[in-house]
């Protein structure tokens, strides 16, 4: 399935505003911002971002696959 480029992050895109003051830069002033701001760096790191050592897909697809292939096999002669 072919990827879409990756959304823009708050580390990607930078926004100025009227007085020509980086706006990311100043939010790390401000805590919830500062605590909103590394939620979303995360969020993308984790689930998002693609990952070349690991073939280009996401680290969560990449987790979700190796689990499905490594179900736990019940032992011989037990019975559920």
């Amino acid at each position: 399935m072919p990827r879409s480029a990756p959304s823009a992050t708050p580390w990607t895109t930078r926004s100025w505003n009227q007085d020509g003051v980086d706006q990311a830069a100043q939010a790390l002033t401000r805590p919830r911002q500062r605590r909103t701001l590394t939620a979303e760096w995360l969020d993308w790191f984790n689930d998002q971002r693609l990952h070349t050592s690991i073939g280009d897909i996401p680290p969560h697809e990449h987790e979700t696959n190796h689990y499905a292939q490594h179900q736990p096999q019940p032992a011989a002669g037990v019975s559920a």
